[in-house]
């Protein structure tokens, strides 16, 4: 029902405000909604590192899909997401990724260009981007590898990439299931790390800053996992 009511309202507030700050909005009340319906509590500590309306790179360990409303409802910045290109073929959905500022990507070979371009409307609109450079669901607690396709984005930008740890969300809904469960969520936004922006940023380097990014992630967010290990 949430879902229903306020995709409608995004979609129809996509017409209008090309910013897509209202649909963001609606994002923010949905993942409200579905946080205290399921009795989902978040702490969050560090949001002072962060300076309010500049555009950041969230980088985020995934543990579960309850990471989405987890993030869009306690980072109090406009969130946009990286997505498939094929997205963009799709009815309704892929126009209104595209009006409100989301980037639609063909891995295969990323359009420069574009990216810059896109890149500066989310600096002219105070957006920032999120991004789960792991690819899937931990389901253990423990990180896997940091994919350097994401931050090699963030690099030929040069917007600052801003770690955080989500510890604890793979317990409100466990990887193959549907149901969930109360728990209590905490985010860890680390220090900001800047970057230069470089047209071809050597495949080296970047394999350095996604390794980088997860080893600041990972010691808050393993030490939750060995902890609960039966």
């Amino acid at each position: 029902m949430y879902t229903i009511v306020l995709g409608i309202a995004s979609i129809t507030s996509s017409f209008f405000g090309r910013r897509g700050y209202f649909a963001h909005n609606c994002a923010r009340v949905w993942s409200w909604l579905i946080l205290a319906t399921t009795g989902v509590e978040v702490t969050v500590r560090g949001l002072e590192r962060l300076v309010p309306g500049r555009t950041y790179v969230f980088v985020a360990n995934h543990q579960s899909i309850y990471d989405i409303p987890c993030l869009f409802w306690h980072i109090p910045f406009q969130l946009r997401i990286i997505a498939k290109e094929s997205l963009g073929s799709f009815p309704m959905l892929g126009p209104h990724l595209k009006r409100t500022g989301h980037l639609l990507v063909d891995r295969s070979k990323p359009d420069r260009a574009g990216i810059i371009g896109w890149a500066s409307r989310l600096t002219a609109n105070g957006l920032s981007l999120i991004i789960f450079p792991e690819g899937t669901r931990s389901a253990d607690g423990y990180l896997g590898r940091f994919k350097g396709g994401s931050i090699m984005l963030a690099m030929q930008a040069g917007l600052p990439l801003v770690p955080i740890s989500v510890i604890g969300s793979r317990h409100v809904m466990k990887k193959g299931e549907l149901t969930t469960r109360p728990a209590h969520v905490e985010l860890i936004v680390h220090e900001p790390i800047e970057t230069v922006a470089t047209e071809q940023p050597d495949t080296q380097d970047v394999r350095a800053l996604a390794d980088r990014v997860r080893d600041v992630i990972r010691p808050s967010v393993e030490a939750e996992a060995a902890r609960a290990r039966p």
